[in-house]
């Protein structure tokens, strides 16, 4: 009902009829009010000032009076007139002026019964005039301290203001019967104006209605030159331009929401709250878990550990980022945290780099440069300690002489493998080593390498077996690595085994893929180093590995060969004793 104007319009002209009504009664009722209040203190001042002859009279105990009381009682019912007393709505009493005690007056019934006003308590105890006005009593009074010879009195006015009150409610309803009478003229005349003004507005309404739904194409026309016939060409126009803007900025939101939803970083934002308004998928991928937004979860439940929403929102420099690191699952996160908005502190945007490869590769990088450091420091340590001996000791016996130099030409030829294989690998790792890819025989490169190390096998007393090699297609692939790669499973088989052992080369294929698995009984690899088994100079026996000159980086390089062929080098589980290591190989060769 009141979002009707002419309702509106009615009721302001109502309103505004009771507002002055109100205001002008107000004030006639308050000046009613003062001017009998005024009146009332003007009277009293009149007589018990003015007239000093009375007060005079008052004061003065004649010769031989008994009575003070009753004299004071005659010489105010003289006054009578000049005070306004009536007996009914105004009286006068005569009080003890030591205990308050009524003696007599105009009206014993009331005075009997007096209240103890603040003018009186003024009187009774303070010994002066109480004559101070309350606008909010229901009455005007006045009391006189008396000393009259040896006795004390208190001459007390008192009007109970009923006919202040007759007058206020005779003017009452006279203001009200006006404000009834104005009522229905504001209402009437309030109406007429409202429909002069409503009709071209309703027609502005319709045309609004539309534009709201997406409906752009129709003008509004309403037939008037006011302002309100400059508001509708106005809001014509703006409806024109709000289509230009809206079509500009969905295509702007397909264009970031696309961009946010594929962002290979995660973005999460919050309000000044810490509740999660935007996500996208990278960052409840990152973070392991569903971050609903404007759900249970906030800032400090996935932040909190090592940032504070306080401390992000108080950043105030342009482009003044807070950057911390964090660990998630088996993820390392960079977390990049800024507030936005900042004036008025509307939240913070985190943006969540993904950077566990980064650190891997980091981790990576020393080890490995650990690795060489000690690889290289070992050898280098002998030769120089032989070295010296011999420059120290020049006379030393030819066959100890001999010895020491085998020794250092044993380490340089080592050193010589350590670096060859970090340059092979080298090659490998930025991916620019060519494959010679051609067609060959599986199964007779399998037959060749098993005759290459027949004999090492037999001399240290190995049952060295070859099965399954016949019939095997041919494949394409690097003859030569692929045969560096089972020459090194098959040293490493015959290296780890103990004298006597057993060891066999198994091949098979299958629909698109030719294997080989080399099992031994040898010393075997434990759980906990099976996942290092390829890793950069791992040795299961690195006594033995460096006995027999192993550089630790065969089975590094063979994973890559393979890795470049698109097949797979793997650690098999199998029971008993012993290691069983199988390559498998596309036929096709590797893909393009």
């Amino acid at each position: 009902m009141l979002r009707s104007l002419h309702t509106k319009l009615v009721l302001i002209m109502v309103l505004l009829v009771v507002c002055l009504m109100t205001i002008a009664g107000a004030f006639l009722i308050n000046s009613v009010n003062r001017f009998f209040v005024n009146e009332f203190y003007s009277q009293m001042q009149e007589v018990f000032t003015d007239d000093t002859e009375f007060v005079r009279d008052l004061v003065t105990k004649p010769r031989g009076e008994t009575n003070g009381a009753a004299a004071l009682d005659q010489a105010l019912k003289a006054y009578m007139g000049a005070l306004g007393v009536d007996g009914t709505h105004r009286n006068y009493y005569i009080l003890d002026g030591e205990t308050g005690a009524y003696l007599t007056g105009s009206n014993d019934e009331e005075g009997r019964r007096l209240e103890l006003t603040p003018n009186l308590y003024t009187a009774l105890n303070e010994k002066k005039e109480g004559s101070r006005s309350d606008p909010t009593a229901r009455y005007m009074d006045l009391a006189i301290p008396i000393q009259r010879g040896d006795d004390s009195y208190i001459i007390y006015i008192l009007d109970r203001q009923d006919t202040v009150r007759e007058l206020n409610s005779q003017m009452f309803q006279l203001i009200l019967e006006a404000l009834l009478f104005g009522l229905v003229i504001s209402a009437l005349l309030s109406f007429l104006l409202s429909r002069a003004m409503v009709t071209p507005i309703r027609a502005l309404t319709r045309g609004a209605r539309q534009v709201a739904e997406g409906d752009f194409s129709q003008d509004i026309r309403v037939e008037s030159s006011d302002e309100i016939g400059v508001l509708t060409d106005t809001f014509n126009t703006m409806s024109g331009q709000l289509q230009d803007t809206i079509q500009q900025v969905d295509r702007e939101r397909t264009k970031l929401s696309t961009l946010f939803l594929h962002m290979t970083d995660g973005v999460v934002a919050f309000d000044h709250e810490g509740q999660v308004i935007q996500v996208n998928p990278a960052a409840e991928e990152m973070m392991g878990t569903t971050i609903p937004i404007g759900g249970p979860i906030r800032f400090h439940d996935l932040f909190g550990e090592v940032a504070f929403l306080e401390d992000v929102l108080d950043l105030e420099r342009d482009g003044e980022a807070l950057e911390v690191e964090a660990v998630r699952g088996d993820r390392s996160l960079l977390l990049l945290m800024a507030p936005f908005d900042q004036e008025k502190q509307q939240g913070v945007l985190v943006v969540v780099h993904d950077i566990t490869q980064q650190v891997k590769n980091e981790a990576t990088r020393k080890e490995f440069v650990a690795n060489v450091s000690h690889e290289l420091r070992t050898p280098l340590t002998n030769i120089r300690s032989y070295a010296e001996t011999i420059a120290e000791n020049p006379d030393l016996p030819p066959d100890m002489m001999e010895n020491f130099l085998k020794v250092i030409l044993n380490e340089a030829d080592r050193m010589t493998h350590i670096v060859q294989d970090l340059l092979t690998l080298s090659r490998f790792d930025p991916g620019h080593r060519e494959l010679n890819i051609s067609v060959f025989d599986f199964g007779a490169m399998l037959k060749d390498c098993y005759q290459a190390v027949l004999m090492e096998a037999q001399r240290r007393e190995h049952y060295l077996t070859l099965d399954g090699h016949l019939g095997l297609p041919q494949i394409r692939a690097d003859r030569d690595r692929i045969l560096q790669v089972v020459m090194n499973i098959l040293s490493n088989a015959i290296k780890y085994t103990p004298d006597g052992g057993r060891i066999r080369m198994l091949a098979g294929k299958t629909a698109d893929t030719v294997w080989v698995e080399v099992r031994d009984n040898g010393i075997g690899i434990p759980e906990r180093d099976r996942e290092r088994i390829f890793d950069r100079f791992y040795r299961v026996d690195k006594a033995r590995s460096r006995e027999s000159g192993g550089t630790g980086l065969g089975l590094a390089i063979a994973r890559e060969i393979v890795s470049r062929h698109d097949g797979s080098l793997t650690l098999v589980d199998r029971e008993g004793p012993g290691t069983a290591i199988r390559l498998t190989l596309r036929i096709g060769g590797p893909k393009e």
